[in-house]
């Protein structure tokens, strides 16, 4: 079962673990330490919840359309979540406030199961991925200040290796190969794809 797959592989998972680039498919730790010579000297923190609705057909990925006005990001898929603020006891309770804020998601629906190692955003942010259950029969309130819309993908979609397509992007003057996944007239890529790359190693193995 996905389900208990899932939960074995983040078992006993913490938060803050591991910084990689978000959206490179693989990196030496020489290309790591180079590429950091071209971003922000320090990141700010921040966490996004990454929901595993349980729906009776199968598991699903809910995610997010950024707002089209946005400075950052705009019109973007994307987890949610955001910049963890002081009076947050941690990653986890940031991104149930964050969720709560963006979609009106009730954090009742909501079951923790661990987390990805952190992904570091060229934009500035070290981001910790925290993993979730999110029970069926939820409402969502969208701020549409942030959020255009909200939209699922079956887990079994993203976990098919058939639908994770190579390409090139650059950071500076560097090539890296990352991975793009469009489903149904969307195209899920950047820190995005990178972090549900992750939890495909992670559950795959590989």
């Amino acid at each position: 079962m996905l389900r208990s797959l899932i939960e074995e592989r983040l078992r006993d998972s913490v938060p803050g673990v591991d910084p990689r680039w978000a959206w490179i498919s693989s990196l030496s730790s020489e290309e790591f330490v180079e590429l950091a010579r071209l971003v922000p000297d320090e990141f700010q923190r921040a966490a996004v919840l990454v929901p595993i609705v349980e729906r009776p057909e199968g598991l699903t990925v809910l995610l997010t359309q950024r707002a089209s006005h946005l400075k950052n990001h705009p019109g973007q898929i994307s987890f949610p979540g955001g910049r963890m603020e002081p009076s947050d006891a941690g990653a986890w309770e940031a991104a149930l406030r964050e969720t709560e804020e963006e979609i009106g998601l009730a954090r009742e629906y909501v079951t923790l199961a661990g987390y990805l190692h952190d992904h570091l955003v060229i934009t500035g942010y070290m981001v910790t991925p925290v993993v979730a259950f999110v029970r069926p029969g939820f409402e969502l309130r969208l701020d549409v200040t942030e959020v255009e819309e909200v939209f699922e993908v079956p887990l079994d979609f993203i976990l098919d290796p058939a639908h994770h397509v190579l390409v090139e992007r650059k950071l500076g003057s560097h090539s890296f190969v990352a991975h793009d996944i469009p489903y149904e007239g969307r195209n899920i890529w950047g820190a995005t794809a990178g972090m549900l790359m992750s939890l495909y190693r992670l559950l795959r193995g590989v």
